[in-house]
């Protein structure tokens, strides 16, 4: 093999191997399940270990950033380049509940690794996408032959993801100074297939509430009183069915209001992925789809709001019958967004339209709960572009784009830093995140691994002539 950047960067990795996977079942044995508060000290006793490591790898600074919650942790790596443009790293070290009861073929903090996968709780699902950068950027320096990175590298890894990130916008706003670059790299997203590398380009927000309908003081007799006085079981239903049209349609006023419309170039890029519509279905235990008319399944799940019924209870659900006017009933609801929609009037309309709706007789209360706002890469964005050259670059074949249907904290990076957030992921969805038996295919996690050691020097050039165009331009 000749000597080229490529061939520098392929052998580091395959030299250093072992000692990463190493490195990555210690910490991969820490069960830090940030929704248990019996592991409390292992989500700290977590980040106390990827500071002392990523203070091992080279970063000059590292720190333990406290929340109400569980700890993040904080690395900075400044380069030598005057000018050098900053980057963002972004994942989480706590991980998902598991118990070999659950289904495990092995203790899930136990790694093992077999036919070139590892298992284990968080393997995917942060750690093994958080860690890979730490390999990635020793890669970068061997090749490059540079003491420093090509940019001004920081990392943010959270302790509390897996918890709904209760404290992660209030720790990004007060640490904002500190955390300020030009771009943001999520690394807690996925691909669409070993077969099929794919890059992220968006999330989408959400926002949920809970309405509680009281009617009569306590229940009373439907035979006495049915047909005489409002039954909130009845109105919760009602507000169901108008939820939506016959087109499945989110009928609240101004909730498409803003709604960033695919292009007909995005709506052929997601036509060209190899989607297999039955095999979705049985992943969704699922027997049909159903959607807002005129977008297919993966357009419905990546690029258009939804609302969607998560609980509707009230009255007697005992056995046999008990012929009542319930005295309360309840609903939940969440409404995916999308980019350009803001959740605060989301919330707003949601309320307005509740109300409109609750006839005399019965009161009703509406409890929002933390909002996600969505956020969206342009296609033509520079930076996805290097993102999407380093990829190719690493895994010899064409890069596709797909967009994440879920909900997370990297709007909240690029809504408080104003930075465009870029996502780089290489799980698949084969290795069951939150699942019991998740695992990493080796090969794919070493793939990572190679890609940041190509951003690194590709990203810092479109970052700088991305500034120097900013600067130039009118507001």
């Amino acid at each position: 093999m000749s000597d080229t950047p490529d061939s520098v960067v392929q052998t580091y990795i395959q030299t250093h191997r072992t000692a990463f996977l190493d490195d990555l079942a210690d910490w991969l044995r820490i069960p830090s399940v940030s929704a248990q508060p019996d592991h409390d000290a292992d989500v700290r006793r977590s980040a106390d270990w990827l500071a002392a490591k990523l203070k091992e790898t080279g970063f000059p600074v590292t720190e333990i950033w406290d929340t109400p919650g569980a700890p993040a942790v904080f690395a900075e790596w400044p380069s030598a380049d005057p000018g050098a443009p900053t980057v963002l790293v972004y994942g989480h070290h706590d991980v998902q509940p598991a118990a070999r009861e659950d289904g495990w073929d092995t203790d899930p903090f136990e790694p093992v690794v077999r036919d070139g996968r590892l298992y284990a709780r968080g393997a995917a699902d942060d750690k093994g996408q958080v860690f890979f950068h730490t390999l990635g950027v020793r890669a970068h320096l061997a090749a490059t032959g540079r003491t420093t990175p090509a940019v001004h590298l920081k990392l943010l890894v959270e302790g509390e993801e897996e918890s709904g990130s209760p404290n992660f916008r209030a720790l990004a706003e007060r640490h904002a100074g500190r955390l300020a670059a030009d771009a943001v790299i999520v690394s807690d997203t996925g691909m669409w297939s070993e077969d099929t590398p794919t890059v992220c380009t968006g999330m989408r927000g959400l926002a949920d509430c809970e309405i509680e309908l009281s009617g009569p003081d306590q229940d009373i007799h439907s035979g006495s009183f049915g047909g005489a006085v409002p039954n909130p079981a009845t109105v919760a239903a009602r507000l169901v069915a108008a939820l939506h049209d016959e087109d499945e349609r989110v009928t609240v006023p101004g909730f498409y209001d803003g709604v960033a419309e695919l292009t007909a170039a995005e709506r052929a890029l997601i036509a060209e992925l190899p989607f297999d519509e039955a095999r979705w279905l049985r992943t969704a235990a699922s027997h049909g789809t159903l959607g807002e008319a005129g977008y297919s399944t993966l357009e419905r799940v990546w690029a258009r709001p939804t609302a969607e019924v998560n609980g509707i209870g009230g009255g007697y659900q005992g056995p046999g019958g008990k012929t009542i006017i319930p005295s309360s009933a309840r609903l939940k609801l969440s409404f995916r967004l999308v980019a350009g929609q803001d959740p605060d009037r989301i919330e707003a309309s949601v309320r307005e339209w509740t109300a409109a709706r609750i006839p005399a007789g019965i009161r009703h209360t509406i409890a929002f709960g933390a909002a996600t706002r969505p956020c969206l890469t342009p296609l033509d964005h520079p930076a996805l572009q290097s993102v999407v050259r380093s990829m190719e670059r690493a895994f010899g074949r064409k890069v596709r784009y797909t967009r994440e249907g879920g909900s997370g904290p990297a709007a909240d990076l690029q809504d408080v830093l104003g930075a465009p957030v870029l996502f780089l992921g290489i799980s698949v969805p084969s290795d069951g995140w939150h699942a019991p038996n998740e695992k990493i295919e080796l090969d794919l996690l070493l793939k990572g691994v190679e890609t940041t050691a190509y951003l690194w020097g590709d990203l810092a050039p479109v970052l700088a002539a991305t500034a120097a165009v900013a600067a130039v331009s009118p507001p």
